[in-house]
C-alpha cells in the first residue's frame, strides 16, 4: 500500500486544515494518509489549544490513516530540526511522498531554494547579512536572492522539508497544495482564515464557530504560553544555570535576570527582552527550554529512538501490519531521553490544561477509529 505524508500542528485544527487532508486524499486516492502530529509546545514556541489526545483523535476523524508523534525534543525546535525530524519519521515509514501547503505553490522554487542553503556561498551571505542589522530569518530569506514570493512562513517550512529530504538521501517525493489564508492576517474572517487569527479570535472571546467544526471547538482550551508566566518568572529568578539551556545563548540569560524583575505578563517581558538576533518566536521557543530545563547539548544526545503511535483507523492498522523489517521500533522506550521529555512536557502542559494528559501519556495505547 502507498504511504503519503503530512505534518501538522493543528493549534487548533481548523478548515484549511481539513482541506489540506481531503486535497491530499484526492492526489493520492487509496494511499494510506500518515500525519506526523507536533504534540503540547510548537515550533513557535507557542501552547497548544488542544491536547495532543484531542488533535489525534480529531485527524482521524477528518480523514487521516495514521497518526504518529513528533517528539517534544525535535517538535520546539527551529524549522530545520522541526523538519528533519519528521521527514525522517516518514522516511523510516516508507512513505513514498509528502503534501505540504505552500504560499507560493511552486515547488521548483521551492526546490532551487533548497540546494543554494546548502552552500557555504549562502552561508557566508548571511552572516554579512546579519552585520547590516538585520534579523536572522529576514537574513535568511534575503540571502536566497530569488523570487521574493517564496519569503512566507509556510514556503521556508517547505524548504526546510526539502532540506530534510536531501540531507538523508530520501526518496521521498515533495508536492504542495496552495495556501488559501494567510499567516501574518490577524484579522480577515473568510472561511479559511489562519490558526493564529483564530487563536487572535479565541483570546479576544469571539466567536470561531464559522472558521472551526463544531467537534474542535468543543475540544478547544483557551490557554496559551501567557498562562505559564508565572512558573517562568519563578524559574529565571530562581535558576542560576540558565545558559545550560537550550537557544539561552550569547549572554542573554543576564538580560532575563535582569528584566524579569519588572515584567508582569509574558508579552510585557518578551517586549523588555526582544533583539533584532532573538525574534519573538525563537524567545518563546527559549522560554518552553527554560521552563523544561532542556540541556544545550540535546541534539548531541538525542535521536529518533522510537516511532509512538498515536492513532489509527483500520487503513491504518493494516498499513502497519505491511511493515517489514522496520530500522526502528513503534513502541515507546519509557528509559530513552525522548520519552523522559514528552512526559515532562506533559507535566507542564496539565499545570493549565484540564485534561488529563499524563494518564494519558503513560498509558500509552494508540486511539483507534473506527
Amino acid at each position: 500500500m502507498k504511504a503519503v505524508g503530512i505534518i501538522a500542528e493543528y493549534n487548533p485544527l481548523h478548515k484549511g486544515h481539513i482541506y489540506h487532508i481531503e486535497e491530499t486524499k484526492k492526489m493520492f486516492p487509496g494511499s494510506v494518509l500518515i500525519l506526523v502530529l507536533n504534540g503540547y509546545f510548537l515550533e513557535r514556541g507557542e501552547v497548544s489549544v488542544l491536547s495532543k489526545e484531542n488533535k489525534t483523535m480529531l485527524s482521524l476523524m477528518y480523514g487521516v490513516d495514521l497518526v504518529v508523534e513528533l517528539p517534544f525534543i525535535f517538535g520546539t525546535q527551529s524549522a530545520d530540526i522541526f523538519a528533519y525530524t519528521a521527514i525522517s519519521i516518514l522516511n523510516y515509514l516508507n512513505c513514498s511522498d509528502i503534501v505540504f501547503g505552500s504560499e507560493s505553490n511552486n515547488i521548483e522554487i521551492l526546490k532551487k531554494a533548497s540546494l543554494i542553503q546548502k552552500s557555504e556561498e549562502y552561508n557566508l551571505k548571511v552572516k554579512e547579512l546579519l552585520k547590516t542589522g538585520i534579523n536572522y530569518p529576514t537574513a535568511l530569506a534575503k540571502a536566497l536572492d530569488i523570487s521574493s514570493d517564496i519569503f512566507n512562513p509556510n514556503d521556508l517550512l517547505g524548504i526546510s522539508y526539502l532540506k530534510a529530504i536531501n540531507k538523508i538521501n530520501s526518496k521521498i517525493e515533495a508536492h504542495t497544495i496552495k495556501r488559501t489564508s494567510n499567516y501574518h492576517d490577524l484579522d480577515a474572517n473568510d472561511e479559511i482564515i489562519s490558526a493564529s487569527n483564530i487563536r487572535k479570535k479565541l483570546k479576544n472571546k469571539e466567536d470561531i464557530s464559522l472558521f472551526v467544526p463544531r467537534k474542535v471547538v468543543k475540544k478547544i482550551e483557551n490557554i496559551s504560553l501567557e498562562d505559564l508566566f508565572p512558573f517562568l518568572k519563578y524559574k529565571i529568578l530562581t535558576d542560576n544555570n540558565l545558559n545550560n539551556y537550550l537557544t539561552v545563548d550569547e549572554g542573554i540569560e543576564n538580560r532575563l535576570k535582569e528584566k524579569i524583575v519588572n515584567a508582569h505578563s509574558l508579552n510585557e517581558f518578551i517586549t523588555l527582552i526582544k533583539t533584532k538576533r532573538y525574534t519573538y518566536n525563537k524567545i518563546c521557543r527559549m522560554f518552553i527550554h527554560i521552563l523544561t530545563s532542556l540541556p544545550k547539548d540535546i541534539n548531541k544526545r538525542a535521536s529518533i529512538e522510537y516511532i509512538k503511535i498515536l492513532g489509527f483507523n483500520k487503513k491504518g492498522r493494516n498499513y502497519l501490519h505491511e511493515l517489514k523489517d522496520l530500522e526502528i521500533s513503534l513502541i515507546p522506550i519509557p528509559n530513552s531521553l525522548t520519552y523522559k521529555y514528552e512526559i515532562l512536557a506533559a507535566s507542564l502542559y496539565s499545570l493549565i490544561s484540564n485534561s488529563d494528559v499524563l494518564t494519558y501519556e503513560k498509558h500509552n495505547k494508540p486511539i483507534f477509529f473506527n
